[in-house]
């Protein structure tokens, strides 16, 4: 991770295949194309391999997250449980719907608790939203199980997940929906993409069509077609698309090598005392795209990432004092500072999370260092790699 690591001629090729066509746009200018559907043929590939009936691409991680929700009709004043520990387009994509953001907090496996999603359920909430952070994954049996006796959606995001499974499933395909993002860090980049994925053919007919302005997509001539109902703009570009189909075709080969940098750094730490590892629960692959550990207490753990910085070992991230992906520095949430009015639901049902106390989350993330596995290392750099943390890491007090 990330892709772009690997850039080469087979995205080139792709990407020529487009600008010679003339055509950067998904739909329309059939005579034009020679053939070439780029969008189209990631889609199916995306399928293919997510082993699901439907595959929409769109323009990013975030935006297959809206389309999701607003496919399986979550709106104004509905709760979705999202966890405390993801990235701000998770709360931002509910929001956007005037539905209401619930957080709880995570467990060991960095993902949500199930024993806290059973408790913040209540009469208005429409969904739970796993988030597969760093590679690895939530209790999905367990989640799947909550979501079924409370008559709930369960809807993936899997957008820093790829590659990964549970129980023999793909990660994203578990649920009623799943997401995915291609944008540049991602184990597999469209520079700017993402994609839903959805057996549900009712779910996957609505997100087409709310993706392109409530475009129908039925016959031939754009101008003609209908509209069922409103839509936005949320439309992939052909040239995005075609790097994304070269890279799908090589996520095995990233997989591959991201599983092998992440076992040589943990055979290295897993000799450091103190050191523990992230829960990946019974069934599940990680993707390997980030190393999680956890140092003894929250003090070792700052200790550690500013020795692992000091050494030059970039890429060791301490998430509890990071802006964009654990709630403690989202104060243009906690404050809904937008730049217009905020629906009277979301005002009323959004809980007071100034007065919410998240000791469980913060135990997990104060104590983690979440390590990214890079595609470009050669061997050497690896072996070199896991050594100096390993002999920086015995010296944290």
């Amino acid at each position: 991770m990330p892709g772009f690591e690997l850039f080469g001629e087979t995205e080139k090729a792709q990407v020529n295949d487009v600008l010679e066509s003339g055509v950067l746009m998904r739909y329309g200018f059939d005579g034009m194309r020679n053939g070439h559907w780029k969008a189209r043929s990631l889609e199916e590939a995306l399928a293919s391999r997510m082993q699901t009936k439907h595959a929409l691409l769109v323009s990013s991680g975030t935006a297959a997250l809206t389309v999701a929700m607003a496919a399986a009709g979550i709106g104004a004043g509905d709760e979705v449980i999202i966890p405390n520990f993801t990235f701000v387009a998770s709360f931002e994509a509910v929001l956007a719907l005037g539905a209401v953001p619930v957080m709880v907090n995570i467990d060991d496996t960095l993902t949500l608790d199930p024993s806290a999603v059973e408790k913040a359920i209540t009469e208005r909430t429409r969904a739970i939203m796993p988030v597969h952070m760093c590679g690895s994954m939530a209790d999905l049996q367990a989640l799947s199980a909550i979501a079924k006796s409370h008559g709930l959606l369960l809807i993936e995001d899997a957008c820093q997940a790829i590659g990964g499974s549970y129980q023999g499933k793909p990660l994203g395909s578990y649920g009623d929906l799943g997401c995915f993002s291609f944008d540049y860090v991602k184990t597999i980049t469209c520079g700017e993409g993402g994609a839903l994925i959805t057996n549900n053919t009712g779910f996957y007919r609505n997100a087409d069509h709310y993706s392109d302005h409530g475009h129908d997509h039925i016959g031939y001539d754009r101008g003609a077609e209908k509209h069922p109902f409103l839509g936005y703009n949320f439309r992939i570009s052909e040239l995005n698309a075609a790097v994304g189909l070269a890279q799908i075709a090589r996520l095995d080969e990233f997989l591959a090598i991201q599983k092998s940098n992440y076992n040589s750094l943990r055979q290295a730490l897993e000799s450091v005392s103190g050191i523990t590892f992230r829960r990946v629960p019974e069934g599940g692959v990680e993707n390997y795209s980030f190393l999680n550990f956890f140092m003894p207490d929250q003090l070792s753990a700052a200790r550690a990432k500013k020795a692992l910085s000091e050494a030059g070992l970039d890429g060791c991230f301490y998430w509890f004092d990071n802006n964009w992906h654990y709630h403690r520095k989202w104060d243009h949430f906690k404050q809904l500072k937008t730049l217009g009015p905020v629906s009277k639901e979301v005002l009323e049902g959004l809980p007071q999370f100034s007065d919410a106390h998240f000791e469980a989350s913060d135990h997990w993330i104060g104590r983690n260092i979440s390590c990214l596995i890079k595609l470009g290392w050669t061997e050497d750099e690896v072996h070199s790699r896991a050594a100096k943390m390993a002999e920086v890491l015995r010296k944290i007090p």
